[in-house]
């Protein structure tokens, strides 16, 4: 098994993104393009994994130390005098044996069965990567001989109108041999329209050598492209998510339409779950069996289980919700909350921080926060729970069958007792007794010929 080192150049400017944010940090599903790359290349266990840094390397640095601390290692490239160059500065990072496999950080597509491949291809020879297109414009082109070896790779700029015609192109992904990795590199020249040090060059000097030049066709042409400007960065983003729904459907999901829908980080599903349009998934979200998801909702870091309807343009973010609850439309659950088995929450109702027990619904028009709802509640349209004093937040506890009337308000710290029953339009400042009905109104006062004496 050979000692594997990965290197990935991220070292670009990106003039054409049009963007101060380095090209490698702009996402792709929310996620930096270089954070991609990475996350793939540590699934192949490399002994060593170096990025060649540049362009913006502090904002670079900051962004993904605090994710990867130590298991990365950064070579600086100060000028940006080509690939070949780029590769050089990572050279006192290598190891002086085994292989150094090649990927760059503007590149978020490639698989790692793609490259689990060309490492099993590996046999003291070059191991590159292949795409055959139909059209190869801006592409190097891979020159092959009269026996179908390839003995180099010619850049566009520098090709022949013949060599143009070529269809196979280089990708850039090699797998190399470190014991001669660095004399390859030092016979680099800049001799060339662009004045810059090729990796590609490698090829040829390597079929100088004598050393046997493998490659392994890519699968899917997406995964070998590259970033370049938004419109590109657009593209790779529908052929990701595209990519992420077809796997929910083969996984069993019901998608009402694969191309509307945003996957965000990961999502889990069980049997007979149901999708519909323009949803959003963020950070990691769990399904059980039978859920249902309407229109337009936005889910973030949440567990649903079995048989939970979410109705339409309904927000959740790290919550938990139990079997057979119904929510929405348009509910928000906010961080902390949770809900037990078979539970409503309705339309334009607000819940932070809270756990509603079983059975209980909160149907319309509520705002619930810091509080702790016992099972076979009612919560009538219009109450909150007024948990902040401007300084502080304060806890309202309701026991279990406790009804409480509309336009309610609930001033914490306070506590609703089993089987309390409050009057609609209550201002309840202190604990209410058990299956007792708790009033606090204002008396009602009509103020007659009012409208003559303000004519």
């Amino acid at each position: 098994m050979q000692t594997v080192n990965i290197v990935i150049l991220a070292a670009g400017q990106g003039k054409r993104m049009n963007s101060s944010l380095p090209k490698v940090l702009h996402p792709v599903s929310t996620k930096p393009m270089l954070q991609h790359v990475i996350d793939t290349a540590l699934e192949l266990s490399p002994e060593r994994l170096i990025v060649v840094y540049g362009h913006g390397g502090d904002q670079v640095q900051n962004t993904l130390l605090p994710i990867y601390g130590d298991k990365i290692q950064w070579a600086h490239q100060d000028q940006q005098l080509g690939t070949g160059h780029a590769l050089k500065c990572a050279l006192p990072y290598l190891s002086n044996s085994g292989v150094t496999l090649v990927l760059y950080g503007d590149v978020p597509l490639i698989s790692l069965a793609t490259l689990q491949k060309m490492l099993a291809k590996y046999q003291d020879s070059i191991v590159m990567l292949t795409d055959e297109v139909d059209n190869p414009a801006g592409y190097g082109r891979v020159v092959r001989n009269s026996e179908f070896a390839i003995t180099g790779i010619i850049e566009e700029k520098d090709a022949s109108q013949s060599e143009r015609l070529i269809r196979e192109i280089n990708t850039g992904f090699y797998v190399l041999p470190n014991k001669k990795l660095a004399d390859w590199l030092s016979r680099l020249s800049n001799n060339n329209n662009q004045n810059e040090y090729y990796l590609t060059d490698v090829i040829g000097l390597a079929y100088q050598d004598g050393v046997e030049i493998d490659y392994v066709l890519s699968p899917h042409h997406y995964e070998v492209l590259g970033v370049n400007n938004k419109l590109q960065l657009e593209q790779l983003e529908r052929i990701y998510q595209l990519n992420r729904a077809n796997k929910l459907l083969e996984a069993g999901v019901t998608l009402y339409d694969k191309t509307r829908i945003e996957i965000r980080g990961s999502i889990k599903a069980g049997k007979d779950c149901c999708v519909d349009v323009n949803c959003i998934f963020e950070g990691d979200v769990v399904l059980g069996d039978n859920v249902t998801i309407g229109a337009g909702c936005i889910i973030k870091n949440a567990t649903i289980a079995d048989n939970v309807t979410i109705k339409p343009y309904t927000i959740i973010e790290e919550a938990r919700i139990s079997a057979g609850a119904q929510i929405g439309p348009y509910a928000r659950l906010r961080p902390g909350t949770e809900l037990a088995e078979d539970t409503h929450v309705g339309n334009f109702v607000e819940i932070k921080k809270s756990q509603v027990g079983k059975g209980s619904k909160i149907n319309h028009l509520t705002y619930i926060g810091d509080a702790n709802i016992g099972s076979k509640v009612n919560v009538g349209a219009g109450s909150v729970t007024c948990n902040y004093d401007g300084q502080n937040k304060f806890k309202t506890v309701i026991g279990d069958n406790v009804f409480v009337g509309s336009g309610t308000m609930l001033v914490a710290p306070v506590s609703l007792k089993n089987g309390s029953l409050i009057g609609a339009g209550s201002v309840i400042t202190e604990d209410t007794p058990e299956n007792e009905l708790t009033l606090a109104r204002t008396k009602q006062v009509t103020v007659y010929g009012w409208k003559k004496r303000n004519k």
